[in-house]
């Protein structure tokens, strides 16, 4: 038996099966295409992209809580 991905089909499996919590993945990536800055590299650091990245999730995490 080989080694299979976490988000990979089992070779058993017929026709199409929901992989497992890659859609959060998918759906996170996706509000983050939203912002334009991380969808850039401008950034000289991983630090400043990392920054930019957790302002864009806080922005996503404030409009959840209230209205704009």
């Amino acid at each position: 038996m080989g080694f299979t991905y976490p988000c990979q089909r089992p070779p058993w499996a017929p026709g199409f099966q929901v992989l497992p919590r890659r859609w959060v993945v998918e759906r996170t990536f996706a509000w983050l295409g939203r912002y334009r800055r991380p969808g850039k590299d401008y950034e000289g650091l991983p630090e400043t992209s990392e920054t930019w990245i957790r302002l864009a999730m806080i922005d996503r995490m404030l409009h959840r809580l209230g209205p704009a």
